[in-house]
C-alpha cells in the first residue's frame, strides 16, 4: 500500500468513526428532551403550595438577618481562630 492510500483510509475511517458518533449524540439528545416533554405532559409538577405569612412569632425579618449576620460571624471567626498558620 501506498502511503497516499493509506492516509486515504485513515481519514475515510476517521470521518465514519466520527459520523457514527455524531449521528448517536444527536439521537440521544433527541430522545431525552423528548422523553422530558412526555414526562412533563403526563406528570407534571404539583402547584406549589400558598405562602404562610413570613412571621408568626411577631419577630421582624431584619432581627432575624441580624441573629443569621451575628451567627456566621462567630463562625467565621472561630474558623479563622482555629486554622491560623
Amino acid at each position: 500500500m501506498q502511503d497516499t492510500q493509506l492516509l486515504n483510509e485513515g481519514f475515510a475511517l476517521m470521518g465514519l468513526g466520527m459520523g457514527f458518533v455524531f449521528v448517536f449524540l444527536t439521537v440521544l439528545v433527541i430522545t431525552t428532551t423528548l422523553m422530558s416533554r412526555i414526562i412533563g405532559r403526563y406528570f407534571p409538577e404539583p402547584e406549589p403550595a400558598p405562602a404562610h405569612p413570613a412571621s408568626t412569632s411577631g419577630r421582624s425579618a431584619a432581627a432575624r438577618d441580624d441573629d443569621v449576620m451575628a451567627a456566621i460571624s462567630a463562625a467565621v471567626h472561630r474558623h479563622r481562630r482555629r486554622h491560623r498558620r
